[in-house]
């Protein structure tokens, strides 16, 4: 449905609205259309046979909605989709049309239509007028067009749009963007297919962004800026000296008269304005004096303070005190520095002051068919906020990301790291016998380099306000051209932003000195524990990962039960077989890694032991990444923590948003405080992510065997420095000793001096030949669990193991529907996976969306390594 935006102001009221076209869409392909757009935008033209349409969407998520393909995210199902390199572009050329209302404005008012993406080519006509003198190119260009004076007196309009896919569409070849020839377009690489995705048919063509009709007064405020100057080392709590807010905007006149007015900003009560006269048929920008924001609230990333937001409105006041147009904006008190570590040999990255060891994720695109939606997108960003990471890096083979991607960031803590339209392996950075042109041509993609500079000077117009993004880049493992690179990074950037740090390339050595020969990022997939501790890699690590099979109930819902087969990996030859369905779904393989805890039976079997090596994998890189902070390393960014496709690697919950181990491994691993056991030396580390010293720390160290026993090995009051990694007590040999049978469980506390457990941190260590041959004998649990709604949409859940039962090991709890007995998605856990020591009690909260979820229709599932799935009543 439409979404109407009024605008609250100061002075006398003039309807001032922005309407979201967003329903009511008609399409039909360019093949069956035998007339052009001056008539087809007509409202008498008869558009009652075409077909409905979904925009924002992509002429594939209409014929899916349309059921005339199938789901290209379940099962072999892409391969039944008409590829748009053999059917030919008019194949996927579509036009779209919408009949929408809005009446003409008396007292001149202007009526705009605002369109923020097409893919990739168009032509915009509204009531037989057609309103680009020239065919749009470009998927990252907005475009904006008055329309008040080809508006119909009745009110009663027609928008008609004729779009045209990318050109050249390139070849999946199995290639990394297929044969790279996608790429000679400024648009998406990766929809050509890349080692993690297949190809999308269409190339995503479409009307794939936001649609909004915007009625103004005389006045249009364009643009606007805002850039906040917090100078000096700031603390995150106490009084704070005054920040500096500077407000600019472009005020757009289309008028044959000059038009006073005033321009005003409002933040916090506090309000600095600026009289001017706006020349005719012009557009102005316009800088205010600096606000002195005093004893300012400061957004602070995730982990280290609240990312507080200041509601604010910039607005436009005619000379007889009418409201012309008003742009409402989250103001995020705080500045971003960048400053070269010479000791890491790596830039280091700072928040109003304080450095910020960064703990990112690589992020590609919330949907393959890009099914945007502010609720997927915060729950998404929420998930990376639960991992306790600071960063996400957007990669530069799909889209400057959305405002509403932003926002989400804004509201979490989210750091983003921005890349532009590049890639290494689609521009030329390596030999590729995949690639249809050779190294030199590709260096020169995209074809058109005045579109590239124009589309990303919109696109840093329209996200430079969010406080979260944190950082440019030229490009993915490569820089653009030079004559892309030097105006981009010496002009339109300083020009447009100016406040935050630009790196040429995600790998750069400006960035993050490469020493160690290679491409300066990676490794990819399963390594030892030990790897993540003791070999040392680039020193601003921007792209390092591991696996990320989720569990069997999420195979289920892409998998079709005949191939639910698991991977049968053969240790003589080092080789795995694997169904084709799990190949074509981008499995990468576990290899070794299942067999210490017993070959996978079937595969729920192999999903069920994939989440132990998901937990030790991404807990043990980011310890290993936090033990060497400051002296390795000033950060480090995951490959990948997300898929926009039901792949099988790389993501810490999966494309229905269940999460899987992975993620929770991180949120232990990465938690601001976290005790920590380094299995090479046997050394029991604090890490203090925090910008504040901890004192009085209790450090408790035990170990748990088999049966349940406990044995103590220390307990000791420890201090944690601000922002550092800090070595306490080696206990290896003892440990060893404890494992070497039967393997064993160690405990790792931190309490504070009110006894509050901050830190709980359990490792399941093998026996002496690398075997977790206690686990495979554990006793069964005695686990007793209950839930009850504290909340709406909210539930508690308490779990308790009695004294001297053997461990409760691993147990996954999961909100279901009590009918169907499928999980309730999303729900965030503030914990999962979580082992219950004898004697001990935990508690996890769980949050859903109620109205996604009728409360009379929920139960709880919890199921772990040595426990049988229960499903329980939830309690009021």
């Amino acid at each position: 449905m439409a979404t109407l935006i009024t605008a609250g102001f100061y002075g006398t009221a003039l309807a001032q609205t922005t309407v979201e076209v967003n329903s009511g869409w008609k399409c039909a392909a360019i093949k069956e259309v035998n007339t052009d757009g001056v008539s087809i935008s007509k409202t008498t033209y008869n558009i009652s046979g075409w077909m409905p349409a979904v925009v924002p969407g992509t002429v594939l998520t209409t014929l899916l909605s349309n059921h005339k393909v199938p789901d290209p995210f379940y099962g072999m199902n892409n391969e039944k989709i008409k590829d748009i390199y053999d059917t030919g572009r008019d194949y996927y050329t579509y036009w779209f049309v919408n009949d929408f209302k809005t009446v003409v404005p008396d007292r001149g008012g202007q009526v705009y239509l605002n369109l923020r993406g097409i893919n990739y080519s168009c032509n915009v006509f509204v009531n037989g007028h057609k309103l680009n003198a020239q065919t749009h190119y470009g998927m990252f260009l907005r475009q904006s067009y008055n329309i008040t004076k080809v508006l119909n007196q009745s009110g009663n309009n027609r928008l008609a749009v004729v779009v045209y896919p990318p050109d050249p569409v390139g070849k999946p070849n199995g290639g990394q963007g297929g044969d790279g020839r996608i790429a000679k377009n400024v648009g998406l690489q990766y929809t050509a297919g890349w080692d993690w995705i297949q190809p999308m048919r269409d190339r995503n063509t479409g009307i794939w962004d936001k649609v909004t009709v915007e009625t103004t007064g005389k006045i249009k405020i364009c643009n606007p800026h805002f850039i906040t100057l917090v100078p000096g080392v700031r603390k995150v709590n106490g009084p704070q000296q005054p920040a500096i807010i500077k407000a600019s905007a472009e005020l757009q006149n289309p008028l044959n008269v000059p038009v006073p007015g005033i321009l005003q900003f409002t933040i916090n009560g506090i309000r600095v304005n600026q009289k001017i006269t706006l020349k005719p048929n012009t557009v102005t920008e316009v800088n205010l004096a600096d606000l002195v924001l005093k004893n300012p609230t400061l957004w602070w990333p995730n982990g280290y303070g609240k990312p507080y937001l200041y509601p604010s409105q910039l607005q436009f006041f005619t000379s007889d005190n009418k409201l012309s147009d008003q742009k409402n904006v989250n103001v995020g008190v705080r500045e971003i520095q960048a400053s070269w570590n010479s000791h890491t040999n790596s830039q280091q990255i700072s928040v109003n002051g304080q450095k910020v060891f960064i703990k990112g994720g690589n992020w590609i695109i919330s949907d393959a068919m890009l099914r945007f939606s502010d609720a997927r997108y915060d729950a998404e960003i929420r998930f990376h906020h639960d991992m306790n990471l600071n960063l996400i890096r957007v990669w530069g083979g799909a889209l400057v990301e959305r405002p509403e991607f932003y926002n989400a960031c804004d509201k979490y803590g989210m750091l983003v790291f921005q890349d532009f339209w590049i890639s290494g392996d689609a521009n030329g950075k390596w030999i590729d016998p995949m690639k249809a042109e050779d190294q030199w041509t590709r260096r020169k993609y995209p074809d058109n380099h005045q579109l590239f500079l124009q589309s990303a000077a919109d696109q840093i117009k329209l996200v430079r306000n969010h406080p979260s993004l944190a950082i440019w880049c030229g490009g993915n493992e490569i820089t653009p051209p030079e004559d892309i690179l030097i105006p981009l990074r010496d002009s339109i950037i300083p020009k447009l932003d100016g406040t935050r740090w630009f790196v040429d390339y995600s790998n750069s050595d400006k960035m993050s000195l490469n020493t160690l020969g290679g491409n300066g990022d990676g490794p990819y997939g399963i390594q030892p524990l030990s790897a993540f501790w003791e070999t040392r890699t680039f020193p601003f690590n921007s792209e390092i990962g591991s696996v990320g099979v989720s569990d069997y109930e999420s195979l289920k819902r892409f998998i079709p039960e005949k191939n639910l087969v698991a991977p049968q990996y053969s240790a003589q030859n080092h080789t795995s077989k694997v169904d084709s369905v799990w190949d074509y779904h981008k499995y990468i393989g576990y290899d070794a890694a299942i067999d210490p805890y017993g070959k996978a039976k079937d595969a729920e079997d192999f999903a069920n032991k994939a989440q132990l090596v998901n937990y030790d994998q991404y807990r043990a890189l980011m310890e290993g990444f936090s033990s060497h902070m400051w002296d390795w390393y000033t950060g480090v960014i995951i490959w990948k923590t997300q898929n926009p496709w039901t792949a099988m690697r790389g993501q810490m919950y999966d494309y229905y948003l269940d999460p899987n181990a992975c993620l929770y491994g991180l949120h232990s691993g990465s938690e601001p405080l976290h005790a920590m056991y380094n299995p090479i030396t046997g050394m029991v580390s604090v890490v203090n992510n925090t910008f504040e010293t901890k004192r009085d720390l209790m450090l408790v160290v035990k170990t748990v065997d088999m049966q349940g026993a406990d044995s103590l090995v220390t307990q000791i009051f420890v201090e944690a420095q601000s922002s550092s990694s800090k070595n306490f007590l080696p206990i290896k040999a003892m440990i060893d000793n404890r494992a070497k049978d039967a393997g064993t469980f160690l405990s790792l506390q931190l309490l504070d001096i009110n006894k509050n457990i901050l830190s709980n941190n359990l490792y399941w260590l093998p026996d002496a030949e690398g075997n977790y041959s206690g686990l495979k004998h554990l006793p069964a649990s005695q686990l007793k669990v209950s839930g009850r709604h504290i909340a709406t949409g909210k539930i508690e859940v308490t779990l308790t193991n009695p004294a001297k039962a053997p461990v409760a090991f691993f147990n996954r709890v999961s909100l279901v529907n009590s009918s169907t007995k499928r999980r309730v998605l999303p729900v965030f856990y503030t914990d999962n996976y979580v082992s219950v020591l004898p004697g001990e009690q935990r508690k996890i909260v769980l949050d859903y969306t109620p109205e996604h979820a009728a409360q009379q229709m929920l139960q709880l599932s919890v199921s772990g390594w040595n426990l049988p799935e229960q499903l329980l009543t939830i309690t009021n």
